[in-house]
């Protein structure tokens, strides 16, 4: 039986400013883009505070603000967040060797090796969270990852909650469908129309009828996931599949010249990525999008790997060059994708020259 426990830190970027700012504890506070709501960008992170007049991340700032003009509006410091995030990771590795890294604020741990009960490890690894950076998290219990998150997330905030297989009738059926992992608007839309609202309903849904509506291998997740079935992994060390950079104009920019200049500013930060990272990039993706929200992209693939900026450059141009652009541009997105490690690079430096697929 596998013990795993999912850590979530707790609205993390607006705590931590409410750490370092103790006159915003109390407060609504709401941190996203450069902390100004009435540019465009979208929440990162909202307080609790924040949260009981509707905002939620991924909500635009403009919107955060018509719900609540009061707030405290605050710009992303990663920086920082990541700094107190790596501290964070290195006291997870301490309790346990296997740790999924599940963003800045997240974790799953698998203590099955363990002997002590799981709840006592759980309380003292919140304890030893607060102790070193005054921040809570909740934590919770299950037998796989799916049920370890659904856990962290029905006690918040600084909750410990267990969700053991015998439970699940009793604890996950009567959430909705949304709280499970894979359930977007659009998945959570057409169950409706199935009359299946709850995680429960779902698990009555006979397989056959998932994999109808939702395809073999979806259907089939659905299917177990509502029943607590989840045998994947803790996946401890992983390669990133790209790099992408993307920027949002405050007012829409038209204007071929202009919008090549941003192009070329974005290939050279992505770049810095990749090199990083010590990987090379065989395609190049560039996506535009306009003023109406119409979004295009295309990409181009390269005959081998590589990291050589008049290449990248050039190919991210000729995906330009097939996007017409008479209309306002509102953002603009580069990606660089089929990433290979530095050291496996052989022969020749890559030729110029590209295939193009849309």
């Amino acid at each position: 039986m596998r013990r795993i426990l999912h850590v979530d830190m707790d609205a993390f970027f607006a705590a931590i400013e409410q750490q370092r700012h103790p006159e915003l504890r109390g407060k609504p506070v709401v941190i996203g883009g450069h902390g100004d709501p009435t540019e465009r960008g979208v929440v990162s992170t909202a307080s609790y505070e924040a949260r009981r007049f509707s905002i939620h991340s991924a909500m635009p700032l403009r919107t955060a603000y018509r719900l609540c003009p009061d707030a405290v509006y605050l710009p992303v410091d990663f920086d920082s967040y990541a700094a107190i995030s790596q501290r964070i990771k290195a006291i997870l590795h301490e309790f346990s060797p296997t740790c999924e890294d599940s963003g800045l604020d997240e974790a799953y741990l698998d203590i099955s090796r363990r002997d002590e009960p799981p709840e006592l490890i759980a309380a003292a690894i919140k304890k030893r969270i607060r102790t070193e950076t005054g921040l809570s998290c909740s934590i919770g219990i299950g037998p796989n990852k799916l049920l370890a998150k659904l856990a962290s997330d029905m006690n918040k905030p600084n909750g410990l909650t267990m969700i053991a297989e015998a439970e699940i009738p009793d604890k996950v059926w009567p959430l909705p469908v949304r709280k499970l992992l894979g359930v977007g608007p659009k998945t959570e839309a057409r169950l409706s129309t199935l009359g299946v609202t709850t995680i429960g309903a779902l698990a009555a849904t006979p397989l056959p009828t998932l994999q109808q509506y939702f395809g073999e291998a979806h259907g089939r997740y659905l299917h177990d996931a509502a029943q607590g079935i989840d045998e994947t992994p803790l996946v401890t060390a992983w390669e990133p599949h790209s790099f992408g950079r993307q920027i949002t104009f405050q007012k829409d920019i038209i204007g071929k010249r202009m919008i090549a200049r941003q192009l070329n500013g974005l290939v050279e930060t992505v770049l810095e990525d990749t090199r990083e990272g010590r990987y090379l990039a065989q395609t190049v993706t560039v996506r535009i999008r306009f003023s109406d929200f119409k979004t295009l992209s295309r990409q181009v693939t390269l005959p081998r790997p590589t990291s050589a900026r008049r290449t990248i450059a050039r190919a991210a141009r000729e995906c330009l060059k097939r996007i017409a652009l008479v209309k306002k541009v509102r953002l603009i997105g580069v990606r660089l994708s089929g990433l290979v490690p530095r050291d496996r690079e052989t022969g020749a430096a890559p030729s110029p020259a590209a295939t193009s697929a849309a």
